[in-house]
């Protein structure tokens, strides 16, 4: 999953991304709303982070231009205006969530994870694939009820295709499952990943469809 943080404090936004980035999502910053509206546009996030104090363009303006500019993704207004008329007005504004500062990285985490929910990424913190099961609150992953152990980039990746069963993704999009937007990417990143998938959980799990991408098969 792809987030994009829109956040002006830059000690906040950098102890927010490292705890995303450690629960395998893949994170983009943007220090002011201008920033984060045109990166909005060309990262394609999955889910947006947004602070309504911004030092050029108020978060709740930056909400609207989003929303008319057709960024429909899932955003969490976190701010620190706790005032009741200022998270009704973000809600009307196309908001899905509203976190007051200051917060705990755990409720963060939570929340989000509720937010994956209830968009369908993800309806339940497990997903069960024959004999795999992995548990997107915990990044467990079990095989035949043996734990299996997975690199976060490992776990990102198997979540992205486990959470669109049925669909072949390209190696395009599960790299922007992976990666931060600017982040380098070795050409035969996401091959590597996919290989030492197959080796640790089994080769018929994760199918090639040859010059399209990849998608989990049927258990065995």
């Amino acid at each position: 999953m792809r987030i994009l943080l829109i956040e002006d404090d830059e000690s906040l936004a950098d102890g927010i991304a490292t705890a995303l980035r450690h629960e395998a999502y893949a994170v983009d910053c943007a220090r002011t709303g201008r920033e984060g509206i045109a990166l909005a546009q060309a990262a394609h996030p999955d889910l947006i982070i947004l602070d309504l104090g911004l030092p050029d363009v108020d978060g709740i303006d930056v909400l609207k231009s989003l929303r008319q500019k057709g960024v429909g993704c899932t955003v969490m207004i976190l701010t620190a205006r706790d005032a009741l008329t200022a998270k009704i007005q973000g809600l009307d504004a196309g908001a899905d969530d509203y976190l007051t500062k200051p917060f705990a990285v755990d409720e963060l985490l939570a929340r989000l994870r509720a937010l994956e929910r209830r968009s369908g990424a993800s309806r339940s913190p497990e997903i069960v694939i024959g004999e795999v099961a992995i548990n997107t609150a915990s990044h467990e992953v079990l095989l035949n009820g043996q734990t299996v152990k997975l690199s976060r980039r490992e776990f990102a990746l198997l979540r992205a295709l486990a959470e669109r069963p049925g669909h072949i993704l390209s190696r395009e999009q599960l790299e922007d499952k992976l990666y931060s937007w600017g982040e380098e990417v070795a050409s035969n990143t996401v091959d590597v990943h996919i290989h030492n998938l197959r080796k640790k959980i089994y080769p018929e799990f994760i199918q090639t469809i040859r010059g399209v991408g990849y998608k989990l098969g049927p258990g065995r």
